[in-house]
């Protein structure tokens, strides 16, 4: 397993920073695919490891509930959390190239144990932002921090279109079977 794809399974925000196993590591160029499992609980994730040495944005989904996928990014913190809480929540404005700005909130949460910082976004279409990263070249993220200059940050979708088709792929085999 790479360094980057150990860093990515340490924890799984709401799981009280569980170590989750790693397999079936992919990558698609910028982007990487993988299965996140621990006990019965099965992960698939789609992250963007290449624009930030501190930082990754990806896709996740459950087995058994593939179609509601979320959208999370990760911060390193220079040390490891004492306490899973909600830090804050805040606008936030997520856009992929040229196309409309996507209006919205994200949680950010610490976990007890994990030296990650993690945003959930609130976005109530994931489907039509899911289209439009796999055919995008970038996506912006923009953060309000009251009366400081928001924080911005802008991720590499190289590779996306791939990574995120694997991983609904991947979770959608799966899916227990209906009888």
């Amino acid at each position: 397993m790479s360094s980057v794809a150990a860093l990515l399974a340490a924890a799984m925000p709401g799981a009280s920073a569980a170590t989750f196993n790693v397999d079936d590591v992919a990558s698609h160029g910028h982007w990487q695919s993988m299965r996140l499992s621990l006990g019965g609980e099965h992960h698939y994730r789609a992250v963007e490891t290449h624009s930030y040495s501190d930082a990754t944005l990806s896709l996740n989904t459950t087995a058994g509930v593939c179609d509601l996928p979320w959208l999370e990014m990760r911060v390193t913190l220079d040390h490891q959390q004492g306490e899973s809480r909600t830090v804050n929540l805040v606008p936030a404005r997520l856009r992929i190239d040229e196309q409309p700005v996507i209006d919205t909130m994200a949680e950010f949460i610490t976990e007890r144990g994990d030296d990650g910082f993690y945003s959930h976004f609130y976005l109530s279409d994931m489907a039509t932002l899911m289209t439009a990263m796999r055919q995008g070249e970038q996506l912006f993220l923009g953060f309000d921090q009251q009366e400081q200059e928001p924080w911005y940050m802008t991720f590499s979708l190289q590779g996306a279109d791939a990574a995120i088709n694997r991983m609904l792929a991947e979770c959608r085999e799966t899916a227990p079977r209906q009888g």
